[in-house]
């Protein structure tokens, strides 16, 4: 037999159980130790995950949900600041070493250490996706990329923990119908650059860390390095909400703000809790922003209009809410809808060879309202509910457990050719294809 690529990624990992050097709990922490020039504290994922559902009332922003859904920012800034004020409290003065935080836990997800993109191990940043020039600024000239690092109220780590109950069978039944996250789930996700940061205006005073990294998006090469907050995401799972159950925010970091660095420097970008599937335009794309674009017919996004607080930036597919490091032919819930496993389609319609003509109804499939739990690809796979982090991490362990022994002759992998082996992923048939769940196709040419 041989051993194909992601299969010696799979054996890396495997060493990394037995070291112990990147693994204080059941799963690994990290997949890249940083050199020994550092010698700062080392990146410790937070995997305590709750056994019992939490007796927790919905988080207090859950008030100020605008009634009725407006698209109307201005109705939605008390909400969109709570949240902000929820993600941040606590994590803020402890380096985002969410153990240590006083005011409520918080967890992150398992098995994204692993692979040419897994988690480096001073802040647990996993590569995302590549920074196109002019994709942030019109000053920006050089390419770029971001690194992410994303966290789950007790709601969420309670299902991560049901999920990944036996770390050797994961079973995403928990996430998918007639289950979902439970309401009050709440995920942040904050985002660093690496870019020139002189060359985009509103990294000004910027809040910096170290990261061991690789010195461009498409080397596997790994350096330490400073990368900008440029971002921070979240998500609600709220099931008051019509047609998806999920709202999602973000936010873009503006360092004239306050005039020095700071998480208050993050303002937000708007909120989105639907695709508006019938809007099938195209007007209102801008990949390379020199003002926001807003498109007034979107009823499912408010986009904040304040050009004194936003910088200019290039939102989503038709104006759709996505950050600034964000595909800007896509959507927050139009990439996170398609989370499933196994990833039997790509998280968007461009991802792929041949991909439909924009607006067509094949490409609006991306941009439908798909309700909490419910499989992108129903009858082939399993929803993970909007976790995409839960659909890679699925993915990384079952590429680990199947492929680290090779691919056999008679074809087949290791858990095809081995007797009793249980996997949950049974439970829907085997696709002929799938797709790698990254928000950058690019990372399939890292080795």
């Amino acid at each position: 037999m041989r051993m194909n690529r992601l299969g010696i990624w799979g054996a890396l990992a495997a060493l990394s159980f037995v070291a112990g050097a990147a693994n204080a709990g059941t799963f690994p922490d990290f997949g890249y130790k940083p050199p020994s020039s550092y010698t700062g504290a080392l990146f410790q994922l937070s995997q305590d995950y709750p056994k019992q559902m939490p007796n927790s009332a919905p988080p207090a922003f859950f008030a100020q949900v605008p009634k009725p859904l407006t698209n109307d920012f201005e109705k939605w800034r008390p909400y969109v600041d709570e949240v902000k004020k929820y993600c941040l409290e606590g994590n803020v003065e402890t380096d985002w070493v969410v153990q240590k935080n006083r005011v409520r836990r918080w967890y992150h997800a398992p098995w994204q250490h692993y692979g040419p993109d897994g988690r480096e191990g001073v802040h647990g940043l996993t590569k995302e996706a590549q920074i196109q020039p002019l994709q942030l600024a019109p000053t920006q000239k050089t390419a770029g990329q971001t690194y992410a690092v994303g966290i789950y109220n007790d709601l969420g780590g309670y299902t991560f923990g049901q999920v990944w109950k036996d770390p050797q069978n994961p079973d995403p039944r928990y996430t998918s119908k007639p289950n979902s996250f439970p309401n009050g789930t709440v995920v942040c996700k904050a985002l660093f650059a690496d870019v020139v940061q002189s060359e985009v205006p509103f990294l000004q005073n910027p809040v910096q860390w170290d990261a061991y990294i690789t010195d461009s998006f498409k080397s596997s090469n790994r350096v330490m390095r400073k990368v900008a907050l440029i971002q921070m995401d979240f998500a609600v799972r709220d099931t008051r909400i019509p047609g998806t159950g999920w709202i999602f925010g973000t936010f873009q970091y503006n360092g004239a703000k306050t005039g020095k660095a700071g998480w208050d420097n993050l303002v937000p970008v708007g909120v989105m809790w639907g695709n508006d599937p019938q809007d099938n335009g195209n007007t209102y794309s801008n990949p390379q922003p020199t003002v926001t674009k807003i498109n007034p017919n979107l009823k499912e996004t408010a986009i904040n209009a304040n050009t004194r607080e936003l910088p200019p930036t290039h939102l989503g597919w038709n104006g759709r809410l996505n950050g600034p490091v964000d595909n800007p032919v896509s959507a927050c819930m139009s990439c996170h809808m398609t989370a499933e496993a196994p990833a039997v389609s790509p998280m968007n319609p461009t991802f792929q060879a041949n991909p439909p003509p924009m607006g067509s109804p094949e490409w609006m499939r991306w941009f439908q309202n798909e309700p909490a739990g419910q499989p992108f690809d129903p009858g082939k796979a399993l929803s993970t509910d909007y976790s995409l982090q839960l659909a890679g991490g699925l993915q990384n362990f079952y590429d680990w457990k199947c492929n680290q022994g090779g691919v056999f002759v008679n074809g087949g992998d290791a858990c095809t050719n081995r007797a009793n082996v249980r996997l949950q992923l049974n439970a829907v048939p085997k696709p002929v294809k799938i797709f790698k769940v990254t928000r950058d196709p690019g990372l399939d040419d890292i080795h």
